[in-house]
């Protein structure tokens, strides 16, 4: 069979290779002069390949749509996609949360594997070919790019990636492509993106980080989610690991409310104890010693502001409304939401080709026969840490192993 691969990246490059190999005759279409583009930039570089872990955990870090990666991950899991890259020569390691990389730190080397994969299967790799048009008649396709057209395929895979990352080619044809064919596409918002804040006092703190803390979005006035670890400040709201994950959860959300718990190891109770011992071992200080034992030193005029007290104010003359007060914010320090940053920022996009219009057990379209979808143009999208790299190479894998 003939076939047509569109993009060049995780998804397109495992499903072109894998077609290839099993003895069909692949034509990869890519946007770029080269290949693997977004793949480069992927883990500062040094690219997290995917998360060495059992598909239980993957799936458990999927945020959208997981149970339709059942299959996907069945046939290609994360150690397969580990032994994958080791056989083609390039060595893999594992680090802290299970994260796998090469072991060169190189993201060059990933995209070195996966051509030479092309290669050895003879896939014919057209750069510089960006497609404009994908028709269908009388079962075959019709691939047209700004290079021409080409003709007279049996099967088409559709691997072009989100909207994030524009720069990199991902600028969202293939949810037009989709369209095209009487898909349809759930919204597109930014995943993994930072988080806009309309609180002023943002701009005087930039660059603090906070560790060890809670985040917690509320929806309705309900407990939504609540995540901890690692935070910081930006000259418009808060970015930084549990930032991130969190901005993938709220996306699809309104009314949303954001609180910080700066202590979330302790209770109301422990920290009201904590807060009388330290009075009553000075009663002469000023409350904006009390917080510095609590906070960080940039933090403590926020917080005062919040509470309306002076800096000088001491400690002594603090009553139990006081003291509430103070407990309340340290675990429930409110953010006013203003929103998601640009899609473009976004490490992943949210939303996409409906996979309810998607068979999970080939990838193929259940709307045109032989029309496949793979990768980040599905709507399924993960935490950070190698899940979503492992989500583009288990569904490119099933995709270019499904045409037969």
């Amino acid at each position: 069979m003939r076939v047509a691969i569109i993009g060049g990246g995780a998804s397109g490059m495992m499903a072109a290779g894998i077609c290839a190999k099993n003895g069909n005759e692949v034509d990869l279409f890519e946007a770029n002069n080269k290949l693997g583009k977004k793949i480069f930039i992927t883990g500062k570089g040094r690219c997290n390949v995917t998360n060495c872990s059992s598909n239980e955990n993957i799936l458990n870090n999927v945020v959208n749509n997981s149970k339709f990666l059942y299959s996907a991950l069945n046939a290609f899991g994360s150690y397969d996609t580990i032994s994958f890259f080791e056989d083609l020569g390039t060595p893999i390691k594992v680090e802290r949360g299970e994260r796998a990389f090469p072991m060169s730190d190189k993201s060059s080397d990933i995209i070195k594997a996966l051509t030479k994969f092309l290669s050895i299967n003879r896939v014919n790799i057209l750069l510089d070919n960006k497609v404009t048009h994908i028709t269908n008649k009388e079962n075959m396709f019709t691939i047209i790019t700004n290079c021409g057209t080409y003709n007279n395929y049996d099967a088409t895979i559709c691997c072009t990636g989100g909207l994030t990352y524009s720069a990199t080619g991902s600028t969202g044809d293939g949810y037009n492509f989709a369209k095209n064919f009487g898909h349809t596409i759930i919204d597109l918002k930014a995943g993994l993106v930072p988080i806009l804040l309309k609180d002023t006092f943002v701009k005087n703190i930039e660059g603090l980080s906070l560790k060890n803390v809670a985040l917690k979005a509320y929806v309705n006035k309900k407990l939504y989610k609540e995540l901890f670890g690692e935070m910081l400040f930006t000259s418009k709201g808060i970015s930084g690991p549990i930032v991130l994950s969190m901005s993938s959860f709220i996306n699809r959300q309104s009314n949303v409310d954001l609180y910080i718990d700066f202590k979330p190891a302790l209770s109301y109770e422990k920290l009201l104890a904590r807060l009388k011992r330290d009075i009553d071992n000075n009663k002469q200080m000023q409350i904006s010693s009390l917080l510095a034992g609590l906070l960080p030193k940039a933090f403590i005029e926020p917080f005062l502001y919040k509470l309306n007290i002076e800096k000088t104010y001491k400690v002594k003359t603090l009553n139990a409304i006081h003291l509430t007060n103070i407990i309340t914010l340290l675990k429930q320090f409110p953010l006013t939401f203003d929103g998601l940053d640009k899609l473009d920022f976004g490490i992943i996009t949210s939303g996409g080709v409906n996979i309810k219009e998607i068979n999970p057990k080939t990838m193929e379209s259940k709307l045109v026969k032989r029309l496949y979808f793979a990768g980040e143009v599905l709507d399924v999208d993960a935490l950070t840490g190698g899940f979503n790299l492992q989500i583009a190479f288990s569904t490119g894998y099933v995709a270019g192993n499904s045409v037969k």
